[in-house]
């Protein structure tokens, strides 16, 4: 869908489509990319990223900002990115509150949408040659095996931090690779996600209030450097993810749609709703905490659910809302795609 031709309408729900990429983003084991996919505008994402190249920056520095803006569809990635910048502050903090309060409920709906997410993909998918089953499987196998990883240390080098949002962003371009899970697992989940946001929230209460007081707080300062190249990370991930994303949707359209069907369905492992909580202990089996004194997650024991308790029955029924959320984004892509046409 070109630019001049999307209404109000179209650009608000590009606007909670950001929100729900965001928010998505934000849980570990659920990737952004996934609602990408299924709202239906996956590839007009990757190939407006993929278009910020070394043409877009000649068009830029030569004060050609219209050709730019129009160049890069610069108006579809600004009101997703609007809408994931709204839910970072904001829906992201509801969903905290959510998964503290009422885990299992949140873990179930997820878990229903990445199954709605792979009906969705599957009822499109026409070519299941050997080797696009082979790739399915493939998929599917390394999205189960990186759900079962041991998580390392934390760790705030700034050059680990820049590969960590590298890595940390492949959410949002890569279906069913949670990037909040991978940061789990490369120890700095925490820091990225909880710490140097916090610190990012205070910074900005200081300076509201004319308090410059932070500059001298070598931890805030810390955190903030750390927050700083991560986002720099992330947006050279998102740029060059893209580019190879573009490439390959491109030339092996079929076969990434194969990957992309078992990363996901492996991710089904991470998002299992009945499941308690490890934490990290030191030597002595303590519980290790974050600067602001919450434990600091270590991975998940997943059990069967017991059929005898009414909560088991809830989450199942949350399992179902979370079906009919993606097969609702599925008709409204049907009823948009028919109005364009």
């Amino acid at each position: 869908m070109q630019q001049s031709t999307r209404t109000f309408t179209d650009r608000l729900f590009l606007v909670i489509k950001g929100l729900a990429m965001g928010a998505a983003n934000k849980v570990p084991g659920v990737s952004g990319g996934v609602v990408a996919f299924v709202a239906g505008f996956y590839e007009e994402f990757i190939y407006s990223l993929q278009k910020i190249n070394l043409k877009a920056f000649k068009l830029f520095i030569n004060f050609r900002f219209k050709s730019f803006w129009r160049y890069i569809n610069a108006r579809f990635l600004g009101l997703l990115l609007l809408g994931m910048l709204i839910s970072y502050f904001s829906v992201s903090k509801i969903l905290d509150y959510l998964i503290i309060h009422y885990e299992l409920y949140v873990w179930a709906a997820f878990f229903g949408m990445i199954i709605g997410s792979i009906y969705y993909i599957i009822k499109g998918f026409s070519d299941w040659s050997r080797r696009n089953i082979f790739l399915i499987i493939l998929g599917c196998v390394i999205g189960i095996a990186i759900s079962l990883l041991d998580p390392a240390r934390e760790n705030d080098n700034l050059w680990f931090v820049f590969v960590c949002g590298i890595i940390g962003v492949s959410g949002m371009t890569l279906p069913g690779l949670s990037g909040s899970f991978i940061l789990i697992l490369l120890g700095n989940y925490v820091l990225l996600l909880v710490d140097s946001v916090n610190a990012l929230y205070d910074t900005i209460a200081d300076i509201i209030q004319w308090d410059l007081s932070f500059i001298y707080d070598e931890k805030r300062v810390r955190l903030l450097q750390v927050l700083l190249i991560f986002s720099l990370g992330s947006l050279t991930g998102l740029v060059t993810l893209s580019h190879f994303l573009g490439y390959v949707l491109k030339n092996y359209k079929s076969a990434t749609f194969a990957i992309i069907i078992g990363f996901i369905t492996g991710s089904l492992g991470v998002v299992w709703p009945w499941k308690n909580k490890i934490y990290k202990t030191d030597i002595l089996g303590k519980k290790l905490s974050d600067a602001l004194g919450n434990p600091i997650l270590d991975n998940y024991d997943r059990y069967f659910p017991d059929f005898t308790i009414s909560e088991t029955y809830i989450g199942i029924f949350y399992i179902l809302i979370g079906i009919s959320i993606v097969l609702a984004l599925e008709w409204y892509g049907k009823k948009m795609l028919k109005k364009s046409k």
